[in-house]
């Protein structure tokens, strides 16, 4: 997704120390460009806060230990946090180039304005202290890394700041878990929840829900994604993210489980689409589904071009997927995007009641079932996502697409 600025560590991170409005809004653009290469599948790894004191002369790291460090920075399982790899990439430049010779960014380029800050903040620091502290710095990286908890020792499978995977009762539970930003879905959680379904597929659990924290189920897609993307990096960008995309939809398509959506309040665009790869969709009364593709001059995914239509008819499904028209719950339920639908107040009782039932219903009998249910559709579902994500990496690389964007967002600076 980004070019790497150096071999061990990829991504921007916040300033040493940004101002506090700098800090946040690095670390919301750090979701989506952080390529997630610390981060292993369905691992708990904590590791205590760590603090980098750049020392003076002192006992020179020679190029073979520097090399060793830069490769076990690539082995860590866990994001070390966005402060400590600003550290790293600062010492690395140091260590490599000596003090910063590149132009100060425009403050309004927050990424490499903090990347720069951290290397300039290290003034006249020898190449030989830089390459020690950054040998010292990933050496207590990898010390703290070894109080790791395994997915069969701890009940929370998974927890970050976007995404909580749980396993109990027989039931494994993907919780998107960004109920300030109403769930939005990042870069970075299409990867998690890939890597979470995939665990999911493979451990002791029956079910498999997803879910969300907060009032929202999902908002769908977080539109900062699309921002600051180099005009020269718009269809390298949109090709990527296709074919991710492609992949995200593909783990729904052939995961072999009961997959269970708990639908706890207003579901947007992609959040919806892929309702129809559900087997069942649980909605409280308070919960919307909307696609509002078109008013962002863009189209359909998540196979609903395909599945829609079948299910619901064909203009019902092209009210959504054409016209956008919002559906509530009772609707949804009307049309068979939804299973059934709860009151708000007992909708948590009611729901998770049912499914721990659920649980306990013989586990290869139920995917045995699902398979014979699905298998005859899956070669056409496979075609349609491919077909639909490719026509995506057109619209988003076309005028009316970005203009429709650029629109929204800056109507919603103006909030």
């Amino acid at each position: 997704m980004m070019s790497r600025l150096l071999p061990a560590v990829s991504g921007p991170v916040p300033g040493v120390p940004p101002t506090p409005a700098m800090a946040r809004m690095v670390g919301l653009l750090a979701h989506r460009w952080f390529s997630g290469a610390f981060r292993g599948p369905l691992q708990v790894i904590r590791c205590p806060a760590l603090q980098l004191h750049v020392r003076g002369p002192a006992m020179a790291a020679s190029q073979e230990d520097f090399a060793k460090a830069m490769n076990q920075v690539k082995l860590l399982k866990e994001d070390p946090g966005n402060e400590v790899k600003l550290k790293l990439y600062a010492l690395y430049k140091q260590a490599t180039e000596g003090p910063c010779n590149a132009p100060k960014p425009g403050m309004l380029d927050f990424i490499l304005k903090a990347k720069w800050d951290a290397w300039n903040a290290l003034g006249n620091l020898p190449k030989e202290t830089a390459r020690q502290n950054y040998v010292d710095l990933v050496s207590s990286l990898s010390a703290s890394s070894c109080s790791q908890v395994t997915p069969a020792a701890d009940k929370n499978q998974a927890e970050s700041d976007s995404l909580v995977v749980t396993s109990e009762d027989g039931i494994t539970t993907i919780r998107l878990n960004r109920p300030a930003k109403k769930n939005a879905l990042t870069t970075q959680m299409y990867r998690d929840i890939m890597l979470a379904l995939e665990a999911a597929s493979e451990d002791s659990s029956r079910i498999t829900v997803l879910t969300g924290s907060g009032d929202y189920y999902c908002s769908g897609n977080d539109l900062t994604n699309f921002k600051d993307i180099p005009p020269d990096k718009v269809e390298e960008r949109a090709q990527s993210s296709a074919v991710l995309l492609r992949d995200f939809v593909d783990r729904f398509i052939d995961f072999p489980k009961p997959l269970v959506a708990v639908v706890n309040g207003p579901a947007v665009g992609i959040s919806v689409t892929l309702l129809g790869l559900f087997d069942v969709v649980y909605a409280s009364d308070r919960a919307t589904f909307h696609t509002p593709f078109s008013h962002l001059g863009q189209s359909p995914e998540g196979c609903s071009s395909y599945i829609f239509p079948k299910m619901m008819g064909p203009s019902k499904a092209a009210e959504m997927l054409i016209f956008g028209k919002k559906l509530t719950a009772r609707e949804a339920l009307a049309q068979g995007l939804v299973t059934a639908v709860f009151p708000d107040d007992t909708f948590q009782k009611e729901v998770w009641a049912r499914l721990k039932a659920y649980a306990k219903l013989p586990p290869n009998a139920m995917r045995i079932a699902k398979r014979l249910m699905r298998h005859q559709e899956k070669e056409k579902l496979h075609e349609v996502n491919a077909e639909e994500s490719r026509v995506l990496a057109e619209r988003w690389v076309s005028d009316e697409c970005i203009t429709a964007i650029v629109a929204f967002l800056s109507k919603k600076a103006k909030l």
